[in-house]
């Protein structure tokens, strides 16, 4: 039975595979012709959108697994399929649940795959990505590292240690220097708020310093006239998605410390945790396509069907997320749901499979 497992396995996992890189290769051309429009702006060249592009290339194979994992298998178990080898091994007394044993254990290795590419290589490729166009195109942004976000604004430099929802700030340093590139004042503020068109920095100390020495001062709050507006530390901020499930589960146990709204990440967290199932899912799904079809189904119309419920899947999945947020979907039940209903289909059909 394991020649068998092999068999099959290697006629899904290999089709996929083909499929995946088609799939990334037309996704990837895409995204770069839409970055082309910004070439220009900045600092911002050809060769750092392709650098941007390539970069995002982890994550974007990862949103498409669940695609190509079901029309991969569609088109690998259905060759096998349609030159009648699934027909032999049925005859020879291998039972359904056998074969579907089969292809599970095939989705379980790419379930493996999908999980270490979304966890290991996406989150640090996307925030280097992020950084390369952000600092091209703005050139206040200087750098982010894992001190938090560093920017010039004017003549001073400073650095955010938490960007948080609703235009919140924690930690903030501020930096200023004079004419001669002498340090002037250091402002150090304990949290900030976006109020009409400024900042109010809380709970601050300032130390200011000139030929006469320095002094130092407490202050309740104060506001801060600053370059940097909402909408561009949006740009850096990070995204719940790129987070991978260790920095979700820390970040999400912050805000819920703080008292701050958590909803968004945990709903990223369910995401991370349930979105590799799908790829399984999709490939279970295929079984009952292929066996319930006629051997005259063409390759093209597997591909239009798997493209379709794929694409499908996937819409439902980013709808499904916006709207457990908005309405208060439990993040669990909202990021999962998807999932679950394809595999309830899956098992509904699988169960009037002959």
């Amino acid at each position: 039975m394991k020649i068998l497992d092999r068999y099959i396995g290697w006629a899904i996992i290999s089709t996929t595979l083909t499929v995946l890189v088609v799939l990334v290769g037309i996704f990837t051309f895409f995204a770069f012709i839409d970055q082309l429009e910004d070439v220009g702006h900045g600092v911002y060249t050809v060769w750092k959108a392709a650098g941007y592009v390539v970069l995002n290339t982890p994550g974007l194979t990862y949103q498409l697994f669940p695609m190509a994992a079901l029309i991969g298998a569609l088109l690998g178990f259905g060759t096998l399929m349609r030159n009648g080898e699934i027909t032999v091994i049925r005859a020879a007394g291998v039972p359904k649940a056998r074969v579907v044993g089969a292809v599970l254990k095939s989705g379980l290795i790419m379930l493996g795959i999908v999980f270490l590419v979304g966890e290991l290589l996406a989150p640090p490729a996307e925030r280097v990505a992020r950084d390369l166009r952000n600092n091209a195109l703005n050139e206040h942004v200087s750098f982010q590292s894992e001190h938090g976000f560093w920017s010039r604004d004017g003549r001073s430099y400073v650095n955010i240690r938490q960007i948080l929802p609703g235009d919140q700030l924690r930690e903030i340093y501020i930096y200023e220097f004079d004419d001669l590139n002498r340090l002037k004042s250091s402002t150090y503020a304990e949290s900030a708020r976006y109020v009409g068109q400024d900042w109010i920095l809380q709970n601050i100390s300032r130390t200011e310093m000139d030929d006469e020495g320095l002094r130092a001062r407490h202050l309740d709050e104060a506001p801060w006239d600053s370059r940097l507006k909402p909408e561009l530390l949006a740009m850096v901020t990070i995204e719940p998605k790129s987070l991978d499930v260790l920095s979700l589960v820390r970040y999400t146990r912050f805000l819920s410390r703080n008292g701050e709204d958590s909803e968004r990440y945990q709903h990223a967290l369910w995401t991370k945790l349930t979105y590799p199932l799908a790829t399984v899912v999709m490939v279970l799904l295929a079984v009952p396509m292929v066996l319930r079809a006629n051997r005259s189904v063409t390759v093209g119309q597997r591909v239009l069907v798997g493209a379709l419920i794929g694409l499908g899947f996937h819409l439902l999945n980013q709808a499904a997320g916006h709207l457990g947020v908005v309405y208060e979907v439990p993040p669990f039940l909202s990021a999962a749901g998807p999932g679950l209903l394809m595999l309830l289909v899956a098992g509904a059909l699988l169960a009037k499979t002959p």
